[in-house]
């Protein structure tokens, strides 16, 4: 045990007094505070962009006042000019496309005619806002010829907007549901990332020890499976104190955030840049989703998410491990990866595909206790509440898989730390496993 104890310790030492990983401990939240900030400015960047579109109209059902200026789009009138002129026009200018719309009165007919011309393929939203504005135009004339009362039709439709609450009358929103399903999404990607990280950070390990023969000096004095054990520990130490740093940081930063955003909000207000009414929405809508964030059980959610990283980690670190020892180079890791990461990979898809939209159903129960994807679905499901014994199960099915896995993973690597200069196939593991 005192062996394994500095197994453990010098692993987690040579970890966290490494130079790259301080430094990524403390960039890293940054980086991705960063990276979110940057999709979301150049998602807004490309909803933001106007779209010059010129046209000509052949048909008597449309005119100018149905290609008014939107904020994302521009029109530029050139019916005047006749189409092949105005495709010369428009292929020789920065415009976006020319939409033809020919000389058709029959609305049936006219709904298949319209043409749009480019230089290169045109966005899909700038598609979809022209088919919508074209559609709008015929339904209404439509029914002007049906004799159908747009007044009446207009007057007619009603917005439902069913209030959420719990049997004891306790309000709840639909708002909810999203933060869950992003927490859950969350919640899953961490482990997966830091499962794919850290189990290759031991596989390196062993794999270096083992090219520079340091290993034929250390297990004369510690066996094989107190050395595997040790490097698992100590890494997923290693791991966890770096995870709780980037949580204590992007918690510091999402306070501070909060506190300068909400100063900013009272300062508009106060300065009269923002609507008085537009504003107390906006604090009201966001004082709302922090109750409802606040109602989630946010501390047995961290617990749960500790106890399936530690067991998904171990789990798959122990054939990370297994896996170095049977090679002697990264280069020679690939023909068994893919078998390692596959469960992983269905894991996440079965999770964005089941768990969003039925986080109790059958499929995604079913895989929330394979202990080779439970960290990720389980993960997913908790959010939306699971009962305690499905957690429990699903928690001990992983320890006993991780227990059963270690066992092989030992006999693998009590044979492959000793072995050189041989490709090892799976036929070749098979026989390392009956010795």
């Amino acid at each position: 045990m005192d062996k394994l104890k500095l197994i453990i310790k010098r692993e987690f030492l040579s970890k966290v007094r490494n130079r790259a990983f301080i430094i990524m401990t403390f960039v890293s939240p940054l980086l991705m505070l960063g990276m979110i900030f940057l999709i979301g400015f150049l998602s807004k960047s490309s909803m933001e962009k106007v779209n010059v579109v010129a046209y000509v109209n052949n048909s008597s059902l449309f005119s100018k006042e149905d290609f008014k200026d939107t904020k994302t789009l521009h029109f530029i009138d050139l019916t005047d000019v006749d189409l092949e002129k105005a495709k010369d026009i428009v292929n020789n200018s920065d415009q976006d496309g020319l939409l033809f719309i020919p000389a058709i009165d029959s609305l049936d007919a006219l709904a298949d005619n319209f043409q749009f011309f480019s230089k290169e393929t045109p966005s899909m939203v700038l598609i979809s806002d022209l088919e919508n504005r074209l559609e709008n135009k015929l339904e209404t004339e439509k029914r002007i010829k049906l004799g159908i009362d747009l007044e009446k039709l207009k007057s007619s439709n009603l917005n439902v907007d069913i209030k959420l609450s719990n049997f004891t009358g306790e309000r709840s929103s639909k708002l909810i549901n999203g933060i869950k399903i992003g927490l859950g999404m969350a919640a899953g990607y961490i482990i997966m990332m830091f499962i794919i990280i850290y189990g290759a950070m031991v596989m390196r390990s062993v794999i270096e020890e083992k090219t520079s023969r340091i290993i034929e000096v250390i297990i004369s004095s510690v066996k094989p499976f107190q050395l595997m054990m040790g490097k698992v520990l100590g890494t997923a130490a290693a791991g966890l104190l770096q995870f709780l740093i980037w949580a204590v940081i992007l918690g510091i930063i999402l306070l501070a955030g909060s506190y300068f955003l909400g100063v900013d909000t009272m300062q508009n207000m106060q300065a009269g840049q923002m609507p008085m009414q537009q504003a107390a929405m906006q604090q009201t809508n966001a004082q709302f989703a922090m109750a409802e964030i606040l109602k989630l059980p946010l501390w047995s959610m961290f617990m749960w998410f500790i106890l399936f990283f530690i067991g998904g980690y171990l789990l798959y670190s122990s054939v990370y491990a297994a896996i170095g020892s049977a090679v002697d180079n990264e280069t020679d890791t690939q023909q068994f990866m893919f078998p390692v990461l596959m469960p992983l990979m269905i894991g996440v898809y079965v999770g964005f595909a089941t768990v969003i939209n039925d986080p109790n159903g059958t499929v995604a129960t079913v895989f929330s206790m394979i202990p080779f994807t439970s960290p990720i679905v389980m993960l997913m499901r908790i959010p939306f509440g699971v009962p305690l014994w499905q957690i429990l199960l699903s928690l001990f099915i992983l320890i006993i898989t991780f227990l059963f896995v270690i066992w092989i993973a030992a006999k693998i690597y009590r044979v492959g730390i000793l072995m050189y200069g041989k490709k090892v196939s799976y036929k070749e593991l098979y026989k390392w496993l009956k010795y």
